[in-house]
């Protein structure tokens, strides 16, 4: 029996290969099926079925594509009704896999679709569990993306609670515990850096499991939650209907533009001009209006929380020898519509003479030096409310990046607006969209929170709220 998990670390997503005596399963695929395929015939093994422990909301599955190339089974929990076909498993039902067996666990809470699979060893024993979002190393998947008719978040968290202490905290405490997600993941909230741990010590530390009553824990998983990302609806719809196969997509994004073509194709379809380049290297010039979202971050979460339509024609700039990558991780969380990027670059770019734009930058020490000079400075903070009450200039304002239009509207464009987030990458992105908004003085605090917090000589500790 082989067991392995395919970590994806810019979505914070596990899928999972199994194979037992020629015979494989994949359990949430991401929607590049090559992986797995040559995974599988590395072994010689033949992909039987392909697992899904729900819609996804976070990216879009590959098991269209991979079910398409292999003949694979795809299998769905109680409750998932899709538009194409599936085995549909009942609670319970068990599965084959050479000298393995795959038992479904129909665990409802974070979707009604929510399952868990449980692999049965070749002797018999309970070997591990592929949870999905129903449980996670530190934390539990939220309740609040699958409220429908009357039912609401609280009725989802006392399922959550049910399914937990009925199907999973009953199994041995050296069961392995493979979740989809870990933490950077919106799918919880309390994620552990781990992506994978024994059941037993779940049960010990994971807060949601120790929770003495229903009522508690339904309290203690609804406390805190944030807004979900404007993509998560559109990717569950987009898993539970169908979606373009992942070959045209790439097909259709791969074509090298002239400067001319670029902005010829941008000026027809009102195209998004991404800049998918490193915070530094975007600040000392882009084209004009494009917004900064780099690769070397949470690329596609980012996407997928600043861009709230899916269907958006997106053209790419993008550092030499990335396109490719750049337009597969736009396609995982449903991005399909790029219709191409610019060829040699920003260089080619500035090379034909054509306009480009600069971000201001600042370093901490410099920073210090003017806040010093004017503590009236406008400052603003683009971190995640948590981050910013744990610390925080004294003065800034908490504009969250995702949620940064909100505050537009009460922002001097006649003042100088410096920006920071915790290293550099999301004041960046929120930079470029102020700037594509027509705010001329933005400035870029170099190196975030972590080196602002270095220039002691300006700052102490009464400076910070705690």
């Amino acid at each position: 029996m082989i067991v392995e998990q395919l970590y994806t670390g810019c979505l914070a997503q596990g899928a999972y290969y199994i194979e037992s005596n020629g015979e494989a399963a994949i359990i949430d695929p991401l929607r590049e099926t090559t992986p797995y395929i040559r995974r599988a015939e590395q072994s010689q093994a033949v992909i039987k079925y392909v697992f899904e422990t729900h819609f996804h909301a976070d990216f879009v599955s590959g098991h269209l594509d991979l079910a398409q190339k292999t003949g694979a089974t795809i299998v769905y929990g109680p409750n998932a009704n899709t538009h194409y076909n599936v085995h549909h498993a009942h609670d319970g039902e068990r599965f084959r896999l050479g000298n393995v067996t795959i038992k479904v666990l129909h665990t409802p809470g974070h979707t009604l679709e929510s399952t868990t699979y449980l692999l049965i060893d070749e002797q018999g024993r309970d070997h591990a569990i592929f949870t999905g979002d129903t449980l996670f190393i530190g934390d539990v998947g939220r309740p609040d993306l699958a409220i429908k008719g009357d039912l609401t978040e609280h009725d989802l968290a006392g399922m959550l609670y049910d399914s937990l202490h009925t199907k999973i905290m009953p199994l041995a405490d050296d069961v392995i515990v493979y979740p989809a997600h870990g933490a950077g993941s919106a799918c919880g909230k309390n994620m552990s850096k781990e992506t994978t741990d024994k059941l037993g010590n779940q049960k010990r530390f994971n807060y949601a499991l120790r929770a003495t009553s229903k009522e508690q824990f339904i309290d203690q998983v609804l406390d805190g939650l944030t807004t979900a990302p404007a993509y998560f609806a559109e990717n569950a719809r987009l898993n539970k209907e169908g979606y373009e196969p992942l070959e045209r997509v790439m097909q259709r994004g791969s074509h090298a533009l002239s400067p001319d073509a670029f902005e010829a194709a941008v000026n027809e379809t009102s195209a998004l001009v991404l800049d998918v380049r490193s915070a530094g290297e975007f600040a000392r010039g882009f084209i004009p209006n494009s917004i900064n979202i780099g690769l070397d971050g949470q690329f596609a979460p980012w996407v997928g929380a600043l861009v709230p339509d899916l269907r958006q024609p997106i053209a790419l700039v993008a550092p030499a020898g990335q396109e490719t990558e750049t337009i597969l991780r736009l396609a995982r969380v449903g991005y399909d519509n790029c219709i191409g990027y610019l060829d040699g670059g920003i260089e080619r770019w500035q090379q034909a003479g054509r306009e480009i734009d600069q971000i201001d930058s600042v370093s901490a020490d410099e920073f210090a030096h003017r806040l010093q000079a004017n503590p009236d400075l406008t400052i603003a903070d683009v971190r995640r409310p948590a981050e910013y009450a744990g610390e925080h200039i004294a003065g800034a304002e908490n504009m969250p990046l995702d949620t940064l239009n909100d505050f537009m509207a009460g922002l001097n464009r006649n003042e100088p607006i410096y920006l920071h987030c915790a290293g550099g990458y999301r004041s960046m992105v929120a930079s470029s969209i102020l700037k594509a908004r027509g705010f001329e003085k933005v400035i870029n605090i170099e190196g975030g929170i972590a080196a602002i917090r270095k220039t002691g000589q300006v700052f102490t500790s009464e400076s910070f709220s705690h």
